[in-house]
């Protein structure tokens, strides 16, 4: 049976948006939430000539701890299950590698439920264009997906948040 929620996570307001989400599915369902983290290979000539594949490592794994620890945070204080995973390349190819995860093809059995990802805001023909990630992933992806557009609210509130810590004490 299929089971779990994917969620593609970058550290950006749209990834944090779509995190909430998926906690709230992940409840309903008693499933968890696999947040999955994509890095770039960094496998060009210039930096294959003045880095060794062991800091390469290191710096991906750094970029991937700073990434997931405002969702780590997220994650424990709803009490969900959840797992964080790193990937290395393309991003749309490996978010829909995850979600197949032992599960070879659409009529699996076995494999991600659904994946939960933020949107840049961006429409399907200028997305195309400019290689948007998630609409890459609608297209490729073998499990539903449901994109979580970015909130003015939630803009609003982080921006009130922030003003108020900012507000000097008298």
């Amino acid at each position: 049976m299929k089971r779990d929620i994917l969620v593609p996570f970058d550290g950006s307001d749209n990834a944090l948006e779509a995190l909430s989400l998926a906690i709230t599915l992940a409840k309903a369902l008693q499933e968890k939430v696999i947040l999955l983290n994509v890095q770039h290979t960094f496998h060009t000539p210039h930096v294959k000539k003045f880095f060794n594949e062991a800091t390469i490592k290191a710096y991906q794994q750094q970029l991937f701890e700073e990434a997931v620890a405002p969702a780590r945070d997220i994650l424990t204080s709803a009490n969900v299950p959840y797992e964080l995973k790193l990937r290395i390349g393309d991003p749309k190819e490996q978010i829909c590698d995850e979600a197949q995860a032992g599960g070879g093809d659409a009529c699996a059995t076995t494999g991600i439920r659904m994946i939960v990802m933020g949107s840049r805001g961006m429409n399907p023909i200028m997305g195309g264009v400019l290689g948007s990630v998630s609409y890459g992933v609608i297209n490729s992806a073998l499990c539903p997906v449901t994109i979580v557009p970015f909130s003015c609210l939630a803009k609003e509130e982080a921006a009130a948040a922030e003003e108020s810590e900012m507000t000097p004490l008298p």
